[in-house]
């Protein structure tokens, strides 16, 4: 009877031995992650998913403020200390650290078939081959307006093709009717900046193919930023309370009733559909036109892998699953994201979840996707676009506060660009 219990006791502390080995055999990867909307809780659900499938990958994710991809994820990756993936919006800047997945693919050619075009973003200077990552948006820029404000103050809002100034005049207008504190609400972000900056034809880059960022269609741009400022089309309080390259969205004050047109981007149709609801009624338009047209500006988020990680055939496990059709369309489509997938972007993606003014809204982004200039491409491409972005909206944010004018902004955004670019070559 003894033998017998010990040959079990055996058994039981082999089994949990095996068992010990197999936990401790468990490969962890970090992925940080930002949200504008839901993508947080749906990718939750789709690695949760994932570890079902793969018990031997464990992965543990970090949502953290967009403010800490823009600031600390930077400093992480300098240090060597990042995560495995993280999603990020400046893939130029931080291709340095990016881990080319390409050996570690089971079908590369799926990558570069329908991820191809914005490859580009993510590979570091020179490189024409990596796999970085994947695109887990396509976004476009433009306008949310508040439609019920525009039917209380009894003003018809202006149509397709209309011109900045004409959209300024309209929404001063209905502002001064229903007492609404931003007329114009934009972005404080050098990236939607530049949505007015492409409408006034700045070219951004130079005949030897180097920035040179203050040109007529820049100046243009910034003239009517400053100005609406002046004026009150655009209030102070919403650039003026943060400084440098500090972002400042006005999210809570469109859902708030409070804006009457906010340039963002098709971003943040998730959450105005989820936090705005029945309140108002909200459409997108078309980005508004300028002496240079009336492209928008790309962008989308991207999920990168990081060379510093200790687990690169995991991480390109993890990366194929996300990255195959059926979950990325049903990551897009619980989303309610523009797919930065050439396939998916051909078959279409469905939004049953989505309510009317997020289908209204998705459609027109889409439409507008199909406007975008090529120098739009490639300021969003450029590997030192961050660089530009940054040096606008803090000089352009100085004149706008009044510590500076407008002349002495354009002097030292040409050389904080210069200087810059200089610094991050050297390294």
């Amino acid at each position: 009877m003894r033998a017998a219990k010990s040959i079990i006791t055996i058994a039981a502390l082999v089994l949990l031995a095996s068992l010990g080995t197999s936990i401790a055999e468990a490969t962890t990867l970090r992925m940080t992650w930002y949200s504008d909307g839901n993508e947080g809780e749906v990718m939750a659900d789709l690695l949760k998913r994932f570890q079902e499938q793969n018990k031997d990958i464990e992965v543990v994710l970090d949502q953290v403020p967009f403010k800490a991809i823009n600031e600390t994820l930077p400093v992480q990756l300098a240090s060597g200390q990042g995560p495995d993936l993280a999603r990020i919006t400046d893939m130029g800047g931080l291709s340095r650290y990016a881990l080319d997945l390409r050996p570690y693919l089971k079908d590369p050619a799926y990558w570069e078939a329908n991820f191809g075009p914005f490859l580009a973003w993510m590979r570091p200077a020179g490189d024409t081959t990596a796999i970085p990552g994947l695109m887990t948006q396509l976004t476009v820029t433009g306008p949310f307006v508040n439609k019920t404000l525009f039917e209380q103050a009894g003003i018809a809002m202006p149509g397709d093709k209309a011109t900045w100034e004409e959209w300024a005049k309209a929404v001063k207008e209905v502002a001064a009717k229903v007492q609404a504190p931003f007329p114009l609400a934009l972005d404080r972000s050098g990236h939607r900046f530049y949505a007015v900056a492409m409408s006034q034809g700045t070219k951004v880059f130079g005949a030897n193919g180097e920035p040179e960022v203050v040109d007529d269609g820049f100046k243009r741009a910034a003239q009517l930023v400053y100005d609406w400022h002046k004026s009150g089309v655009m209030s102070k309080e919403m650039w003026g309370s943060v400084a440098g390259t500090a972002y400042r969205g006005a999210n809570d004050e469109f859902k708030n009733a409070q804006v009457v047109m906010y340039l963002s981007g098709s971003w943040q149709t998730a959450q105005f559909a989820k936090t705005i609801g029945n309140d108002f009624d909200w459409i997108a338009v078309p980005n508004p036109c300028g002496p240079g047209g009336c492209s928008s500006m790309p962008g989308g988020a991207a999920l990168v892998a990081f060379k510093s990680t200790q687990h690169p055939q995991e991480v390109a496990r993890l990366m194929e699953y996300l990255a195959s059709e059926p979950v990325l369309a049903e990551f897009y489509s619980r989303s309610l994201f523009v797919p930065g997938h050439l396939g998916l972007a051909k078959k279409g993606v469905a939004y049953p979840s989505a309510s009317p003014e997020a289908a209204a809204a998705l459609k027109v982004f889409g439409r507008s996707a199909s406007d975008i200039s090529p120098i739009a491409y490639r300021t969003q491409g450029y590997v030192n676009s961050r660089i530009i972005f940054n040096a606008v909206i803090s000089r352009l944010g100085q004149a706008v506060s009044g510590e500076t004018t407008l002349d002495e902004a354009y002097k030292r955004v040409t050389a904080d660009v210069a200087q810059q670019i200089a610094e991050r070559n050297k390294q």
